[in-house]
């Protein structure tokens, strides 16, 4: 068969595929664009934003009150996301699996890359996207933004973009930032589902072969127990292995992890957290449903994703809430003990001050924490920026 003739048999080979795979029930629009009108749409002065990057042109989409507008981006290039990213993977200890994230935190070269990285997001996607929102300055309430980047923008911290040395040119300064790895991903995290009994899942490891120690470890465990007493199972150490993780889960509507993290950027599925008898991956959670409502990662790279398909959006975090976690709150890099405990000490509080633990907030509190937590360590910004919230 001649090779234009085999390109044509495949091409009608795929789409008779797709005309099945769209005969089936719920599969009606596979592979198909959603409509406008099914796509999860924020009142204002919420929005929903969709930064995409391409090689011709960059743009965001806005989304609110049920209509998507287009934002162009000129000052944004895919040229400039490669460079960015790189440089900032480099900084952040996270392109060679290091897990310690001391160039941004004890050298030079790394905290001005992280602050240059911040500043050019602002100038290239962030402050024109909150103007053109009407965002243009801080409130007593300040309205949500979810943000669904493209391509390799999906590994940078968008929701800490800004010039952090002036006052408002900041999207912390601005608004309340999410994630969503895609519109319909959010949809989905609002829709109702059957929950698992109110407990919380604490597991941590202080000590994990092959890896420095956690000395927080244990404190951060500790911690989170006292903010639900009697109603909180602790797997800690030699109790933490896969197989015991993997089905506390299911009895457990929350789940709290204090623990090394791993990341492949190459094979993102294969990242997981590492526990007493080897890796809970990507993969292995991903494999399960889960009746949760929440659950906290603070471990290191649980929001980073893989650099060979980044649309793909293969991250713990992702993995949770596409196993039915509604809300997530994971971290991009290695997080100190001390910025790790203010901000899961400060994020729990607010949500227990009713009395009763109320996730829905998680956004909220995670903003919180981190507006005081970049106040308390001013100017370094590497305890707060690391942490982000998916999720409605």
């Amino acid at each position: 068969m001649a090779p234009v003739d085999r390109r044509m048999a495949l091409a009608r080979e795929w789409d008779d595929l797709v005309a099945r795979v769209r005969g089936l029930d719920g599969f009606r629009d596979f592979l198909r664009p959603p409509p406008v009108a099914d796509l999860p749409s924020p009142a204002s002065p919420d929005a929903a934003v969709v930064v995409n990057v391409g090689r011709f042109r960059c743009d965001a989409l806005l989304v609110r009150d049920g209509a998507v507008r287009s934002v162009p981006l000129p000052a944004l290039t895919a040229a400039d996301v490669a460079d960015r990213t790189a440089r900032y993977l480099r900084a952040v200890g996270a392109d060679d699996g290091t897990r310690d994230g001391q160039d941004v935190r004890d050298g030079r070269d790394g905290r001005d890359v992280l602050a240059g990285t911040l500043a050019w997001l602002w100038e290239a996607v962030a402050e024109p996207v909150l103007d053109a929102l009407g965002i243009t300055g801080p409130s007593a309430a300040p309205p949500r933004v979810w943000w669904c980047p493209t391509g390799l923008l999906t590994l940078l911290p968008l929701h800490a973009a800004g010039v952090h040395d002036r006052p408002g040119r900041s999207v912390i300064d601005r608004a309340v930032s999410s994630y969503t790895p895609t519109l319909r991903a959010l949809g989905a995290a609002r829709a109702p589902r059957t929950l698992a009994p109110a407990r919380m899942l604490v597991v941590a490891m202080p000590r994990t072969a092959g890896q420095a120690d956690l000395p927080g470890a244990a404190r951060e465990r500790a911690l989170v127990g006292e903010f639900f007493p009697g109603a909180h199972t602790p797997l800690e150490g030699p109790a933490a292995t896969r197989a015991a993780v993997a089905g506390a889960l299911a009895g457990h509507r929350w789940a709290h992890f204090c623990t090394h993290g791993e990341q492949n950027l190459d094979r993102p599925a294969e990242g997981g957290l590492l526990l007493a008898d080897g890796a809970l991956t990507v993969a292995d959670i991903a494999a399960s449903t889960h009746g949760g409502e929440f659950a906290f990662l603070s471990a290191c790279k649980t929001a980073t994703g893989g650099v060979s398909l980044p649309d793909e959006a293969v991250t713990l975090a992702a993995a949770l809430q596409y196993t039915g976690y509604r809300h997530v709150v994971a971290t991009l890099w290695s997080v100190p003990d001390a910025a790790a405990l203010w901000i899961v000490d400060t994020v729990y509080d607010v949500l227990t001050e009713g009395g009763t633990f109320a996730p829905d907030g998680a956004a909220a509190a995670l903003h919180a924490a981190a507006r005081e937590l970049r106040a308390a360590s001013a100017p370094d910004l590497s305890g707060w920026v690391p942490f982000a919230h998916f999720g409605p």
